[in-house]
């Protein structure tokens, strides 16, 4: 028959100009038009789309590469030693590029604990503080709602430090004006740092999450919040908490940029390194005097390596207020129609079968 008759379609599902039906599985490879295949159809052997596209929760492909050519960091044949000198200087400028916040405060913390100031220090970090978030709105290194999220950092942290100072976990040896139940306003800005952090890397990475589960998160990072108060009476649950996240995180990818290639890695991996250089920077920060724990009143010492895992909880609390946030990308805020940086999953799967 003639092309364009309304002729049926030929053999293997294909049509007279070769188009071929994707719920037809008569074409063997659930192949459709110009070589698309249909993610839901376990043909494909590879959750291959067209264009060589992957899906994200199949098994790493040969190279660790998925769809558009992004690598997995976890993948050690990628990392030979120039490729790897190459990724390492990309991510490191990158990393710095998101800690201004940050790295001000630190420099803060150096310059007042050896230069006499006219105020009490504390003071002076305080009114430093917020010199340098307006600076960096004005400036517009951080937007308005990146300065929203960083004072909601502030609050949240200067409540869980008031507490922690009353219970006698740390203290703060210097005087100051500005100072509520014995904890100086500053101290937020130490947490808000934190957030700062996360909010410009999400920018400046161009992050992605994939295959994340809000719900059970948000339970597990309010439990983790909890235990910071409730282990001083009840059981210490944190390792209990952290095996949570473990494993809600499971199938959860975050994908980044550095020097123009897309890579992946899982979400978990991302909160244990991001812990890890925290527990380095509190020892850097308390060895500054900015606050200090009842062992180093007298003599400074290294911070117990079992802050880590605390520090990682914060990091996964920390991320989960912003993925709630990101989620809503193009619903709350943004622009109609912008596709949420972060991806939802309500069900995984496994080998091939959906699990709730």
């Amino acid at each position: 028959m003639a092309e364009g008759d309304g002729a049926a379609p030929t053999g293997a599902g294909v049509s007279a100009n070769g188009e071929r039906d994707v719920l037809d599985r008569s074409t063997g490879v659930g192949v459709s038009g110009a070589g698309e295949r249909d993610v839901l159809d376990p043909s494909t052997g590879e959750g291959v789309s067209g264009a060589g596209e992957r899906d994200v929760l199949d098994p790493p492909t040969r190279e660790g590469v998925s769809g558009a050519g992004e690598r997995d960091v976890l993948d050690p044949s990628r990392w030979r030693p120039r490729r790897l000198a190459r990724f390492a200087v990309g991510f490191v400028w990158t990393e710095l590029t998101c800690l201004p916040f940050a790295i001000a405060i630190f420099a803060a913390l150096a310059v007042t604990s050896v230069v006499d100031l006219p105020i009490a220090r504390y003071d002076a970090l305080l009114i430093f503080g917020i010199v340098l978030t307006l600076g960096l709105w004005l400036a517009g290194w951080e937007t308005g709602r990146e300065v929203g999220v960083i004072a909601a950092f502030h609050v949240v942290g200067l409540a869980l430090e008031i507490f922690k100072v009353n219970v006698g976990s740390w203290v703060y040896p210097e005087e100051a004006f500005t100072m509520l139940a014995g904890v100086p306003l500053y101290s937020g800005f130490m947490y808000a740092a934190v957030g700062s952090y996360i909010v410009q890397a999400w920018r400046r990475f161009d992050l992605r999450v994939t295959a994340f589960r809000p719900v059970p998160m948000t339970v597990l990072a309010v439990a983790a919040y909890a235990n910071f108060f409730t282990h001083h009476w009840l059981p210490d649950v944190r390792w209990l908490i952290a095996l949570g996240f473990l494993i809600e995180l499971r199938t959860s990818l975050i994908h980044f940029t550095v020097r123009g290639h897309r890579y992946r890695m899982p979400l978990w991996l991302a909160f244990v390194g991001i812990g890890g250089a925290l527990w380095v920077a509190e020892n850097a920060a308390t060895f500054l005097g900015a606050w200090k724990y009842p062992d180093q009143l007298h003599v400074w010492t290294a911070v117990h390596v079992g802050k880590l895992g605390s520090w990682a909880l914060l990091v996964s609390l920390s991320f989960v207020i912003v993925a709630a946030l990101k989620a809503k990308e193009g619903t709350l805020y943004g622009h109609p129609g912008d596709k949420p940086s972060v991806t939802i999953l309500r069900r995984w799967r496994w080998r091939g079968r959906g699990v709730g």
